[in-house]
């Protein structure tokens, strides 16, 4: 090699060791974490908000649940369809899109002057986090994919995705406490405009990977069928009153048997099917799927349930009760980034997910305990702790299962999927762990 060959290898040497450091990808997870964090805080900040919004608008307390059944059923119907289009328009223009929508009607039901301007809001805020969180996993699939890399990404986002619900009690309690209701949808726009400035620097352009074919009856079918599904539990129970046998929640979740039956059945005659049905039966990926639906179910429940006890049995405030569920989120991020860069090396996958869904499961037996006089350190927080790993340990393996060698052109559909089975898990929980509190009659 000449002298001239050998500055010019120098030079190809350095233009590849420089952009390594720092890391592009930890950018880039980051900024995925951010907007992911963005959706999950939504679904909970705006709970602690409702009885100050409810005084400020001057709305009933029957129409109070609207506030957030709205969001959670155009997020549950909307999913697949939206992660569809992410395979269609290609992931970093939906994540974009997703990113503006979302800042824009957060601003608008921020300055909401009317009951029927914020519902409005919330369900067109459900529509671009049903479009934000297909695109923000299937980024993170296709960034991801060395095993050691990905371990530690998916536990950052396992950590998120099962963190940020509690952190938005505790920030809506803030929020709502020193400052106003209204800032709990206006801090949506500061989320979005940093996760929007680091996508635009950091994530490249890719091309479309999933054709031009877009299944309609089975866009129509599944939107149906997740919508009464979600709307059917959501109307099983309402405040304090059980309603399993009303009409309206018999008619909607047997509507939803039927268009999600129809729908399994038009993926099998479709020739470019919505969801491919080999996502779900993968030995691997169907698991998965069952453990985030478990998971979505008693999280979701739990947390609500745990805070309804908190604040109107002990008398705590906003603030404290986003406080007491710290040491679960602080032991469920600990655990998922750790476990999945460390225990993931020695431990199989088959091991670590049933064993967090098993300690989870003790945690809620134990939280069965806790009376009207419970002390918060005697009874509740070790159950929340132990809580707080089972899901650490069981957020970040499902999902990583779930969308472990997924085709490319098949990313966002089966981020979908994920997202999908926590949706309807919580509507789920959240019915049934009410029910059973209306029949043992906690108030």
């Amino acid at each position: 090699m000449n002298h001239q060959e050998g500055r010019s290898a120098g030079r190809h040497a350095l233009a590849v060791v420089v952009p390594d450091s720092p890391p592009p990808r930890m950018w880039v997870l980051a900024v995925l974490a951010l907007s992911q964090l963005m959706i999950v805080l939504d679904s909970t900040v705006v709970t602690i908000a409702l009885p100050s919004a409810q005084k400020s608008l001057n709305f009933t307390d029957g129409d109070r649940q609207w506030v957030v059944t709205a969001y959670a059923l155009a997020f549950g119907s909307l999913l697949l369809f939206c992660g569809r289009l992410t395979d269609l328009l290609g992931r970093r223009p939906t994540l974009m899109i997703g990113l503006v929508g979302f800042a824009a009607v957060s601003a608008v039901g921020g300055a909401s002057s009317s009951f029927g301007m914020l519902v409005a809001a919330r369900a067109v805020q459900g529509a671009f986090a049903a479009l934000l969180a297909p695109s923000i996993l299937s980024l993170l699939t296709t960034t991801f994919s060395a095993a050691k890399e990905r371990g530690r990404a998916f536990g950052v986002f396992g950590a998120v995705a099962g963190g940020g619900a509690a952190l938005g009690l505790l920030l809506g309690g803030f929020l709502t406490e020193y400052v106003s209701w209204r800032w709990c949808l206006f801090v949506n726009i500061i989320f979005a405009v940093l996760a929007l400035t680091g996508a635009s620097l950091l994530i490249r352009k890719q091309a479309p990977t999933g054709g031009q074919h877009l299944d309609i009856p089975g866009v129509l079918t599944v939107s149906g069928g997740l919508f009464a599904l979600v709307y059917g539990f959501s109307n099983a129970v309402q405040g304090r009153t059980s309603n399993w046998d009303d009409p309206y929640t018999i008619g909607f979740l047997v509507a939803a048997a039927v268009l999600l039956t129809a729908f399994v059945l038009i993926q099998t005659k479709v020739r470019h099917p919505l969801l491919p049905l080999h996502i779900l039966t993968n030995r691997y990926r169907g698991p998965a799927f069952l453990a985030l639906l478990l998971a979505g179910a008693g999280m979701l429940g739990a947390l609500l349930f745990v805070t309804y006890y908190l604040q109107q049995t002990r008398g705590y405030s906003a603030v404290q009760t986003g406080m007491a569920f710290l040491p679960m989120v602080g032991c469920m991020v600990a655990v998922s980034i750790t476990g999945n860069v460390v225990l993931v090396r020695h431990v199989s996958p088959r091991i670590l997910l049933p064993t967090g869904l098993m300690l989870g499961a003790v945690a809620l037996v134990l939280l069965t305990r806790i009376g009207a006089e419970s002390s918060y350190v005697g009874t509740l927080l070790l159950p929340l702790m132990l809580f707080g790993v089972g899901l650490g340990l069981a957020f970040p393996t499902s999902i990583n299962l779930a969308t472990l060698q997924v085709n490319p052109q098949e990313a966002g559909v089966a981020s979908a999927s994920v997202n999908t089975s926590q949706q309807v898990g919580g509507a789920v929980g959240t019915a049934l762990l009410n029910t059973l509190a209306i029949q043992a009659g906690i108030s």
